[in-house]
């Protein structure tokens, strides 16, 4: 489909809603009426062949999360699903099975597991959703024969296998695994060889992305990765290592420590023997040690960059920026491991003003009402149509690949309308229980202020690399803990550590007084202690994603926890620890 005709038929999506969810209500129900898990609900309901309203589903469907389904997906998983053409009693969907997708959640050890079917009609949705997409970029950023490659930070993850023979990746990796001719297309674009994407360590795939992207430096037309903190960690590795980066070009052999062989010869390929004169050009950017705006500098031809920066994301816009220079930098979609959800078609907007239209054809669409000073909604929702602007909702899918009434986890917004189309802001995950004191944008809100107060009291600027929390339940008070790891923090706490810790006591108040209402009035009880906050060592969070993509999660989707619920992850945190404030 042209892009005029996907821009089009986009726009006509929007226009008249209700109907649009009405039809891909009935669709999902047509096909999948006959699954397992929903003949539980839907067995009394009279008309057995009958087409079933949306009041009547909802009325008779309960709202469900992952566990409703893991019994489920556990058997899917190991083969223990003996359902055939014959066998009306399909677990969640009467589609064939293709993999499973993991989850990019990481406040868990292990990864859940999305089942993947083989549904033509989410296959129609889905290229709807995502050749949208692309179509939006190609209008505002129309091809360019002469410079049109990619430097994209993408990893195609290690697969795993089930006991039941399916395997499991990452969305985002399902279609680097694909032999299609779209496939070979994509691979074609990029400037690093495919045996890079494919290889099984990240940081030295990211390594080799980086040499591939600046030995095609004059070619890059923009650079791209899922998640805004992808990038950042590419180009943190850039400011540690420009030196060998430069003296591989100069040499055109990758750094002995790449030990993938085939990861190595292809690299060598890309690099087409030594490059002197690029080399020095390069390095002569790099000794000025200006990173503001070095992307523009070492790719001058690319017109974006573009990577997910809403959500916790947010925190490493501003560090972006100052990579980017003169370089836009473009927000991302609003899709998940379980259905698209909605699209940026302004993709210009910085993240506070970042909006999706909604994709009424993606899946069927319903809202749970969400309070702000309770952190809790209840148990009645409305359908798209029954959104009011300015009101903040957790999103709940009907997918055509197996959830029903599934809660996604994702508060938003709504801030307008698109056509009859709600326009969403995307605003946090959804609190896991109703007695979590602490939100993700709680958390986000008091470091922004702990930032701002700890440069005016420690008189330095002082960068926070990354942070997370965890609620400790095990002593008779509550205590929120609080993690972070800032930029040089071994030193600042060597050279001046009595010094150090006086002043960031201070800044404790001003972190613990932006937590949020719910946090506050629980404290002012003496229901909780003051919180404590722990400086860890540089590196310790690179050190955390290492131990989640040990243990399953997927490279190309990580995002580090901000609210963490697994005991065994803050163990992990604890051994890094160089000083506690309490």
């Amino acid at each position: 489909m042209e892009d005029d005709a996907l821009l089009r038929k986009l726009e006509e999506s929007t226009k008249d809603v209700a109907r649009h969810q009405a039809e891909t209500l009935h669709s999902i129900l047509q096909h999948q009426r006959g699954v397992r898990y929903l003949q539980r609900y839907l067995a009394d309901v009279e008309d057995r062949n009958g087409p079933i309203d949306a009041a009547t589903f909802r009325r008779s469907v309960p709202l469900s999360c992952y566990d409703d389904y893991a019994d489920f997906i556990n058997q899917l998983a190991n083969g223990d699903d003996c359902s055939d053409d014959r066998d009306p009693n399909h677990l969640l969907s009467v589609d064939p099975l293709v993999c499973f997708f993991y989850s990019s959640g990481t406040s868990s050890l292990k990864p859940k597991l999305i089942p993947y079917f083989d549904s033509a009609l989410s296959k129609a949705a889905s290229y709807i959703a995502h050749q949208g997409s692309a179509a939006v970029i190609r209008r505002d950023f129309p091809p360019r024969p002469e410079v049109n490659k990619r430097l994209a930070f993408i990893y195609a993850d290690s697969i795993t296998t089930t006991k039941g023979g399916f395997k499991v990746m990452a969305a985002s990796s399902f279609p680097l695994h694909s032999s299609s001719n779209a496939n070979r297309s994509l691979y074609m674009s990029l400037t690093s060889p495919v045996e890079v994407i494919l290889g099984s360590n990240v940081e030295h795939q990211m390594y080799c992305h980086l040499l591939c992207g600046l030995r095609n430096s004059d070619f890059v037309d923009a650079i791209h990765a899922p998640y805004a903190i992808g990038l950042i960690k590419a180009f943190r590795v850039l400011e540690s290592k420009w030196e060998q980066l430069c003296e591989d070009i100069e040499k055109g052999f990758p750094s002995l420590e790449i030990n993938d062989v085939r990861m190595r010869d292809s690299v060598v390929e890309v690099l087409g023997g030594a490059q002197p004169d690029l080399s020095n050009r390069i390095r002569l950017l790099f000794e000025e040690n200006d990173w503001g705006g070095i992307l523009h500098k070492l790719w001058p031809n690319a017109r974006y960059i573009r990577c997910v920066t809403t959500g916790t994301m947010k925190q490493y816009y501003s560090k972006l920026k100052y990579y980017a220079g003169e370089v836009p930098l473009l927000g991302g979609d609003y899709f998940a491991s379980e259905c698209c959800v909605a699209l940026n078609l302004d993709i210009k907007q910085p993240p506070d003003l970042t909006r999706f239209v909604m994709l009424p054809t993606a899946a069927y669409f319903e809202f749970l009402p969400f309070g702000s000073t309770e952190n809790v909604g209840g148990e009645e929702t409305v359908d798209i149509c029954g959104v009011e602007v300015g009101k903040m909702y957790e999103v709940i899918v009907t997918t055509y690949r197996g959830f029903y009434r599934y809660r996604l986890g994702d508060i938003v917004r709504v801030v307008d309308f698109y056509n009859s189309s709600p326009l969403l802001e995307f605003v946090m995950r959804a609190p896991k229980t109703s007695y979590e004191m602490v939100t993700e944008r709680d958390l986000m809100a008091a470091m922004e202020s702990f930032q701002l107060v700890l440069k005016n009291i420690m008189g330095i600027e002082i960068e926070v690399v990354e942070f997370t929390s965890f609620f400790d339940f095990d002593s008779s008070l509550k205590r929120l803990k609080i993690f972070i790891e800032v930029e040089d923090c071994d030193m600042i706490l060597q050279d001046k550590l009595k010094e150090s810790v006086v002043l960031l006591r201070k800044c404790c108040s001003a972190l613990e007084d932006g937590l949020g209402s719910i946090y506050k009035v629980q404290k002012d009880k003496g229901e909780i202690h003051p919180l404590s906050l722990s400086i860890v060592k540089s590196g310790s969070f690179d050190r955390l994603q290492k131990v989640a993509i040990e243990n399953g999660a997927p490279a190309s989707q990580y995002k580090a926890p901000k609210i963490i619920r697994n005991r065994d992850i803050i163990n992990v945190m604890e051994e890094y620890i160089l000083v506690t404030i309490a």
